[in-house]
């Protein structure tokens, strides 16, 4: 399940990037999405989320908060990669 949304982040992304985004570069599992060296800014950030949460809803027929008050309170967030990003979402996903 991982590798499924990690896929459909990095597409996600890419679609946003041509119009939305800045991302400036080829997107992998670990491409830093937010924080120190990351590509996107603040409201990159919650635009990407936003698209991803609807991505998982139109192509998995599953709903997900990422942006919930679990993932904001971390010590480590969960939007730092992509593949911590999708490891996120599927451990949402799994009721976790």
């Amino acid at each position: 399940m991982q590798d499924k949304i990690l896929e459909l982040i990095i597409r996600t992304a890419r679609e946003l990037g041509e119009d939305e985004l800045s991302l400036g570069g080829d997107l992998d599992a670990d491409t830093r999405l937010f924080g120190a060296d990351g590509v996107l800014d603040s409201m990159g950030l919650v635009t990407l989320i936003v698209a991803v949460e609807q991505a998982i809803e139109d192509e998995l027929d599953e709903s997900v908060a990422l942006a919930d008050e679990k993932a904001l309170s971390q010590a480590r967030s969960p939007y730092r990669t992509v593949s911590t990003m999708a490891e996120y979402a599927a451990d949402q996903l799994q009721g976790g």
